[in-house]
């Protein structure tokens, strides 16, 4: 399987960041607040919907809240697959980044 697409190494990023806490909504403001990306909860949702169809993520609903209205929520873990394609999604990304240092450097 291929590496994951920019979009979704940010939500596995994000998702490994929150660990027990990753759902939809952290998961946009992680991305949100360490990034110049601002996405809707669709998006997010179709991400993370994506990446479990792929074995990189795997679900547990959490039990219903009263802040939540009563409602449940999926929570969000990286499985060992997920973590080996970050791993080497970021690897790749550090290999095309060598020596370009100077070139991407801001002004």
């Amino acid at each position: 399987m291929g590496n994951p697409g920019e979009l979704e190494l940010m939500v596995l990023l994000a998702v490994l960041r929150r660990h027990e806490e990753a759902y939809g909504v952290t998961v946009r403001e992680e991305i949100e607040s360490r990034t110049s990306r601002t996405l809707t909860l669709g998006t997010v949702y179709k991400t993370l919907g994506r990446l479990e169809a792929k074995g990189y993520l795997r679900t547990r609903v959490a039990p219903p809240t009263r802040e939540r209205g009563g409602r449940r929520k999926r929570l969000y873990d990286l499985t060992p697959v997920g973590l080996e394609a970050t791993r080497r999604a970021l690897a790749d990304l550090r290999r095309l980044e060598d020596g370009l240092e100077m070139e991407l450097e801001a002004p």
